[in-house]
Formats: structure tokens, C-alpha cells, sequence
């Protein structure tokens, strides 16, 4: 499966292109976007801090546990973020998508959903996983919303779950999808992209 971890994924709004230590400069400037960590457990504006991401995701990947890719608007060709489904549990048949910080310029613009469905896709049709979980901020509104549009669960909270770079110990909301909930989703939630 290791091999399939460095799958690029597309589709007509967007490229994900497994991530590469020499993405670093190009994702910098939107690293650089203080407003994306506010809810964030790292602060990659900080000196030092996105290369120790890339680092350790591109180690997580070699360890097979996670796909990890950097995110480019296909209209303009310009990167726009990074995204992973990560934790893989290949006993247990399972991932979770998220990581994903987009910058300020892409946001609203469905490239978020597009990777979403791309991610989903390649994460039930191609790797077979069982369920895909995403989680986020109690706080985080936006996110939440933008979650349950893609058509997950919600399956409760976990209380101070986790702390923020800021010390913050946050609640953490999870969602799930089930691969037996996935053609319902694919076509109830995915249906209007022209893909």
C-alpha cells in the first residue's frame, strides 16, 4: 500500500500533489498566514515550525501511515495549502482526513471540497479503508459547518482533548464516514461538482 500513499490526486478544480520537502518556499507565504492557526495545534508561521511539519509528515508517509499532499488550485496552477489523510490503521481499516490549512485567497472557492472528495474517494475506492473520521476545534465553527456539508456525522466530544499551540486544552468534535454511507454521500453531497 506504501506505493498508493504517493498517489496525486485531481479532478477539474483541483490538484493534490503528494507533498515534497522542496514544497517548503512555495508553501511558506501561506504558512505565513497568522489567521490559519488560530485553532491550530502548530503555528507554522513561526521560524522553523513548517519545516518540522513537512518533516514529519513526509516521515509519517514513509512509515505508511499517512498520504500527505500539497494543494493547487488547477485554474491557476498556484499552490493553495496542504492536506493529508493521516492516522491509517490498516488493521483497523481506517484514516482520518485533516491537517488541511488553505490560504485566505482559495478559501470559499469549493477547492476545499473538491480535495475533500478526492481524499474520500481515494481513501474508500482505492484503499478500501472502512470509516474516514475528521475532527475539529469545538470552536471552530467554520469548520464544523464545512465538515457536516461534505456529509460526515457528528459522533461527540472528546472534553480538553487536546491543547492548542497557545496552551489551550480543547474540546475536539468527531465526525465520521462509513464506506457503507459512501454512494449515498458520493452522490447526496458530491452530486453538483463538475468534476
Amino acid at each position: 500500500m506504501r506505493p498508493l500513499l504517493k498517489s496525486a490526486l485531481t479532478n477539474t478544480k483541483v490538484i493534490l500533489r503528494p507533498l515534497d520537502a522542496k514544497d517548503e518556499p512555495l508553501l511558506r507565504p501561506i504558512a505565513a498566514e497568522k489567521e490559519l492557526w488560530e485553532y491550530g495545534l502548530s503555528d507554522l508561521s513561526l521560524p522553523g515550525k513548517l519545516r518540522r511539519y513537512i518533516e514529519k509528515a513526509l516521515q509519517a508517509r514513509d512509515e505508511g501511515t499517512c498520504a500527505v499532499w500539497t494543494i493547487i488550485d488547477r485554474s491557476s496552477g498556484n499552490v493553495a495549502g496542504c492536506t493529508r489523510l493521516g492516522e491509517i490503521s490498516w488493521d483497523d481499516e481506517r484514516g482520518q482526513i485533516g491537517w488541511t490549512w488553505i490560504g485566505k485567497d482559495f478559501q470559499g472557492t469549493g477547492l476545499n471540497r473538491a480535495a475533500k472528495y478526492e481524499i474520500l474517494r481515494f481513501g474508500f475506492e482505492v484503499l478500501r479503508l472502512n470509516r474516514i473520521e475528521l475532527k475539529a476545534d469545538e470552536r471552530n465553527i467554520r469548520s464544523r459547518k464545512a465538515i457536516l456539508n461534505i456529509g460526515a456525522i457528528e459522533e461527540g466530544t472528546l472534553r480538553q482533548h487536546m491543547k492548542t499551540h497557545d496552551g489551550f486544552l480543547r474540546n475536539t468534535v468527531f465526525y465520521s464516514i462509513l464506506r457503507s454511507e459512501w454512494q449515498h454521500v458520493k452522490e447526496e453531497f458530491f452530486g453538483d461538482l463538475d468534476l
